[in-house]
C-alpha cells in the first residue's frame, strides 16, 4: 500500500463542522484491498500484542473491544489505519477519537481521516500508522515505542506553551476566534479592527516601556525603592573588581544574576565564598556584561500575579528537591520522584521532569554530595537554584493567604512599572504578613509571567489567570469578530461576492473581499490569483483595517483545507451544477451540494443561510442548518417562496421588473432592473439572478439601509476594474468583444442566452474546455458553443492540468458536431491571444466576438492593449 497524498484540515470541512482539525490521507491499498484482516493469518493477534490499548475502541460495536472483533471478523486496512493513528496520538498525550474511512471512488483507494491536536504530529501519525500497519502485515519486529516519544517531541515543539494556551482556550471558551502567526507564541485574538494580539503572556496593550522596563533589573529595582518598595540593596558589576567593591558593601550571602535574564538563567543564590562568587559571575555572564549582585534575601519564593493592575492570585514555588529516606541515593529518589504521574516532557503535565545539570552538580559540589551520596532521613535536598517550573520545580497556590497590605502593594508595583499583566517575585517567610514587617523583599517584576503555576499547581486551588486577561481584551459581551458574508455556489459567486462587498462599501464599511481573481482590501487588490480559499480569508480576517468581511468560499479551498472561518453571520449559496465533478473524490452532484454545504453550516444560530429556492440540492441544505433561512427566486410565484413568506420568512424576488425584498406578506421594492447596470438592461438574467442574494444579505444588516443598497446596485458597473472576466465589453471600430470567465456548461449556458439578447452579427466564441473536467463536460461545452455561436474558435489553456491540447480539442469538436444545426466553421487556435488576433484582423462590420477567457487579468490586458492601439491609429 500507499501513501497518494496528505491534507490538513484547518477549519470546518467536508467531513466535520465541528472537528476542523482532521487530516486527510488518500491510501492506496493497492494489493491489501484483496486482503481484509480476517485472511492475513496472524494479524489480529499481532496488533493485539503490539498495541493493547486499541481494546478500549469500540468501534461501531457497543462496548470495549469492538474494534479487535471487527478485525478478528475482517475489516480493510484503510480502517485499521485510522484507528493506529488515532491511538499513537493519544498514546503521546494527544487525545484523539474521532476518525472516518471512506472510498474515493476509485478501486483500493480510500480517504482515512481522524482528528489531531498537533497538525505536525498529525501528519507523522498518519505516516506512522501506515508503518505500522504494513509491519503487521509482514509479521515484523516494530518499535512503537520510538514514534510515540517522536509524538511527543513533536508535540512539544509545535504546541502552543502552556500560557499561552490557557488563554487561547479562555478566549475559545467565550466565543472568540483566533489566528495563530506564527510557530510559537505569537496569537491573533479576534478578527479585522477588533483583533488583540498576544505573545505568550504579552498582549498588544502591555505597554512596550513597562516592557522594557522590567526586562532592565536594575530599572526596577531603582523605580521600586524610590516608591519604597522593599527590594534587595544591591548594584551593578562588570568585573571582579566590582564584584568585589560589592562584597565589601553588602557583604554574604549574595545573589547574582543577570541583568536582563530570565527564567532564573545565570542565577546563583546564596552565595557565602569569594570562590562561589567568582564562579557566579561567569555563570551570569554567559547572558550579558552587566550583572546584578545584591543581598541574598532569606525567606520563602512567592509568586505573585496582577492583571489589568488587579491582584488575580499568588504562588509559593519551591525548587526541583527530592527528600532523603536515609537508604537511597539521590539519583535512586530523582528517579523515584520521577515516576510521579504529574511529571512529564516539557510542559506536558503540571509538573516537569527533574534532570541533572551543571547547576544540580553544582549545589551537590557545595554540600560535598555526589548523585550516588544518601542523605539522611527527612533532610531535603536542593537540585536547583531557582524554583522555576520548568526545572522541575513545584507550586502550591497561597492566593488566599495574601495580606490586604500585599494586595495593595502587588497592585501598586504594577502600576509603578506599567505592565498591565504583571509577575511579581517576592522572597518572604511567608505572605499572610505584610512584606515591610516580616523581612522580605520584591525581587523581581516579570513581563510575560508563566501561568501554569497558577493554573495547574501541584497543590492547592487552581487559578483560571486566562480569564482575566481576556476579560481585559474583550470586555464582557464583545467577541472581538467582524461581520462575515460567505459565499458559495458553482456559478455566479464572484459577481454576488463583488456586488456585496461593493454595497457594503456604500454603507460605510471597511471591506475586505476575496475573489476568484484576487484579494481586496477596501477596494485595493492585494493579491492576484484565483484567492477563494482559506488562505486569502485568512488574509482578509487578519488585516486590522477591516470591520466587514465579504468571502468567497470555493469548493477548491474547502476540500484541500477547510474554511479559515469557524462562524459566519450571513452564508449565500447560488446553486450547484456539474463542474469539478471526478476531483477530490467528489463524484456525484449530491456530494458537490455537501461540499458547499459546509458555508452554510457555519452560520451562526442568530444568522441567516440565503439558499436559491429554485435549486432542488441547495433548498434541501435547510433540513440541515440551524439558524434563520432566507431564500431567493427569479419566480415570486415560486412554492417555496410564497409557503417560506407566508410563514413570515425573508425573500428576495424578480417581480414586475424590480428586485424586490418580500418581509412576510410585505415587499420592499428595491430598484428596477434597467437601472442596475450589471443586468444590462436586464438581458443578463444570470445577473439579476445574481442580485437578488447581495441585496437580501446586505438587507439583513440593520445598519444597511435601504438606500445604501440602491446606491451600490446603481454605482456598480460591469467594468474590467468592477468586474474582471464578467460581461466586459470592449468597443472597437468593426467589432465588440466581450470577456467572461465562463469555464463550465451551466456558466456557458448563462453567457450564451445573454450573448443571443445583443445584437451583432455574425456572433463568434472564442472557446476551450479545461483538462481535469470529464469528457462529458468538455464535449457539452462544445454543444452549447454550437446552440449559440455562427463561427467556433477553439484555443487552449496554459495550464492543460493532465490532458493534451490535441483531447481537449477532439472532444471540444466532438460536441459541436453533435450539436450543430448549420454549417458552423471552426478553426483552432491554441494560443489565446493569437485568437483574439485572429478573430480581431478577421471581423466583418458588427461581429461580436465572446471570449472565455483563460487568466482573466491577462485576456483583459490584451484587449485593451489592442484598444488603445486602435484609438491611437484612429488619432493619427
Amino acid at each position: 500500500m500507499k501513501i497518494v497524498e496528505i491534507k490538513i484540515l484547518r477549519g470546518p470541512n467536508y467531513w466535520s463542522i465541528r472537528r476542523p482539525k482532521l487530516i486527510q490521507m488518500k491510501l492506496d491499498l493497492e494489493e491489501l484491498e484483496q486482503l481484509p484482516t480476517n485472511k492475513i493469518d496472524g494479524f489480529s493477534e499481532r496488533i493485539q500484542t503490539l498495541m493493547p490499548s486499541l481494546y478500549e475502541h469500540r468501534c461501531s460495536e457497543d462496548g470495549p473491544g469492538g474494534f479487535f472483533l471487527r478485525v478478528k471478523d475482517g475489516t480493510w486496512m484503510g480502517h485499521v489505519i485510522e484507528h493506529i493513528a488515532l491511538e499513537i496520538q493519544t498514546l503521546a498525550g494527544m487525545e484523539c477519537g474521532f476518525g472516518r474511512t471512506r472510498g474515493t471512488g476509485n478501486e483500493g483507494e480510500y480517504f482515512v481521516v481522524f482528528d489531531y491536536m498537533e497538525e505536525d504530529a498529525g501528519v507523522y501519525a498518519a505516516r506512522a500508522a501506515v508503518r505500522i500497519a504494513q509491519a503487521l502485515v509482514d509479521a515484523k519486529e516494530y518499535d512503537i515505542d520510538e514514534d510515540i516519544q517522536n509524538l511527543w517531541e513533536i508535540r512539544e515543539d509545535t504546541r502552543l506553551g502552556p500560557s499561552t494556551g490557557s488563554i487561547v482556550e479562555e478566549a475559545v471558551k467565550r466565543g472568540i476566534p483566533f489566528i495563530r502567526l506564527n510557530k510559537q507564541s505569537l496569537v491573533q485574538l479576534g478578527y479585522g479592527v477588533h483583533q488583540k494580539r498576544i505573545r505568550a503572556t504579552i498582549a498588544s496593550t502591555t505597554s512596550t516601556i513597562a516592557v522594557d522596563i522590567a526586562g532592565d533589573k536594575e530599572e526596577t529595582k531603582n523605580l521600586l525603592d524610590a516608591a519604597q518598595i522593599p527590594v534587595p540593596k544591591g548594584t551593578v558589576v562588570r568585573n571582579e573588581e566590582g564584584l568585589k567593591d560589592a562584597i565589601d558593601r553588602y557583604g554574604y550571602p549574595l545573589v547574582i544574576k543577570p541583568i536582563d535574564g530570565n527564567h532564573g538563567k545565570g542565577n546563583t543564590t546564596n552565595i557565602t565564598t569569594w570562590e562561589q562568587a567568582v564562579k557566579a559571575l561567569e555563570a551570569a555572564q554567559k547572558y550579558g556584561r552587566s550583572v546584578i549582585v545584591e543581598k541574598f534575601i532569606t525567606g520563602y519564593d512567592f509568586r505573585v500575579l496582577v492583571i489589568n493592575y488587579k491582584f488575580i492570585c499568588a504562588a509559593l514555588r519551591t525548587p526541583a528537591s527530592i527528600v532523603g529516606d536515609g537508604e537511597h541515593t539521590i539519583q535512586w529518589l530523582i528517579d523515584e520522584t520521577n515516576k510521579d504521574p504529574r511529571r512529564g516532557y516539557g510542559h506536558e503535565k503540571v509538573l516537569t521532569q527533574i534532570t541533572i545539570d551543571q547547576f544540580t552538580q553544582k549545589m551537590l559540589d557545595e554540600k560535598n554530595y555526589t548523585l550516588e551520596t544518601v542523605p539522611a532521613k527527612d533532610e531535603r535536598v536542593l537540585l536547583k537554584p531557582t524554583a522555576n517550573l520548568s526545572t522541575g520545580g513545584t507550586s502550591t497556590d497561597v492566593t488566599d493567604e495574601m495580606h490586604p497590605v500585599n494586595i495593595f502593594m502587588a497592585e501598586r508595583i504594577a502600576r509603578i512599572i506599567g505592565l498591565d499583566i504583571c509577575g511579581i517575585d517576592i522572597m518572604a517567610p511567608d505572605l499572610k504578613v505584610p512584606v515591610t514587617e516580616n523581612g522580605g523583599a520584591i525581587l523581581e517584576v516579570n513581563a510575560a509571567p508563566g501561568f501554569r503555576m497558577h493554573v495547574e499547581p501541584a497543590e492547592g486551588l487552581a487559578r483560571n489567570a486566562a480569564e482575566p486577561v481576556i476579560d481585559m481584551l474583550f470586555p464582557k459581551g464583545s467577541t472581538g469578530r467582524i461581520p462575515i458574508i460567505a459565499i458559495t455556489g458553482t456559478n455566479g459567486k464572484t459577481t454576488t461576492t463583488r456586488l456585496t462587498a461593493h454595497i457594503c462599501k456604500a454603507a460605510g464599511k471597511k471591506v475586505g473581499y476575496t475573489t476568484s481573481d484576487g484579494v481586496y482590501i477596501q477596494n485595493q487588490l492585494m493579491m492576484k490569483g484565483d484567492c477563494t480559499g482559506p488562505v486569502s480569508a485568512k488574509f482578509v480576517l487578519s488585516d486590522p483595517t477591516v470591520d466587514f468581511a465579504v468571502l468567497e468560499s470555493a469548493r477548491g479551498g474547502i476540500l484541500k483545507s477547510g474554511l479559515a472561518y469557524d462562524k459566519c453571520d450571513v452564508a449565500i449559496v447560488t446553486n450547484v451544477t456539474a463542474d469539478h465533478m471526478g476531483l477530490g473524490g467528489i463524484n456525484t452532484l449530491e456530494q458537490m451540494a455537501r461540499v458547499k454545504s459546509v458555508v452554510p453550516e457555519t452560520v451562526k444560530k442568530e444568522g441567516f443561510a440565503i439558499l436559491n429556492a429554485e435549486d432542488d440540492l441547495v433548498y434541501k441544505m435547510k433540513e440541515d442548518l440551524d439558524c434563520n433561512i432566507a431564500l431567493f427566486s427569479m419566480n415570486e410565484d415560486n412554492p417555496r417562496i410564497k409557503q417560506h413568506c407566508k410563514k413570515g420568512g425573508y425573500a428576495c424576488v424578480y417581480e414586475n421588473g424590480y428586485v424586490t425584498i418580500c418581509k412576510g406578506t410585505w415587499k420592499i421594492r428595491v430598484s428596477k432592473v434597467t437601472d442596475i447596470p450589471i443586468t444590462f438592461g436586464g438581458k443578463a438574467v444570470h445577473n439579476i439572478m445574481n442580485t437578488l442574494p447581495s441585496v437580501l444579505a446586505t438587507y439583513l444588516f440593520r445598519d444597511i439601509s435601504i438606500e445604501d443598497i440602491r446606491s451600490g446596485l446603481c454605482t456598480f458597473e460591469p467594468s474590467a476594474a468592477l468586474t474582471p472576466g464578467r460581461l466586459n465589453m470592449f468597443e472597437f471600430k468593426k467589432c465588440k468583444f466581450l470577456a467572461d470567465f465562463a469555464h463550465n456548461p451551466a456558466g456557458l449556458e448563462l453567457l450564451g442566452n445573454f450573448v443571443s439578447k445583443l445584437d451583432g452579427s455574425p456572433k463568434i466564441g472564442i472557446i476551450s474546455g479545461t483538462g481535469d473536467r470529464r469528457d462529458e463536460d468538455i464535449r457539452e461545452l462544445g454543444r452549447l458553443s454550437a446552440k449559440y455561436f455562427d463561427e467556433i474558435i477553439i484555443r487552449c489553456d496554459k495550464n492543460l492540468r493532465g490532458r493534451t491540447a490535441e483531447e481537449i480539442v477532439h472532444l471540444l469538436v466532438e460536441g459541436i458536431n453533435e450539436a450543430k444545426t448549420k454549417n458552423i466553421p471552426v478553426e483552432i487556435i491554441y494560443k489565446e491571444e493569437d485568437a483574439i488576433m485572429h478573430a480581431y484582423n478577421n471581423a466583418k462590420q458588427g461581429t461580436l466576438i465572446t471570449i472565455m477567457c483563460d487568466v482573466v487579468s491577462e485576456a483583459l490586458d490584451f484587449i485593451k492593449n489592442l484598444k488603445a492601439k486602435e484609438d491611437a491609429l484612429l488619432i493619427s
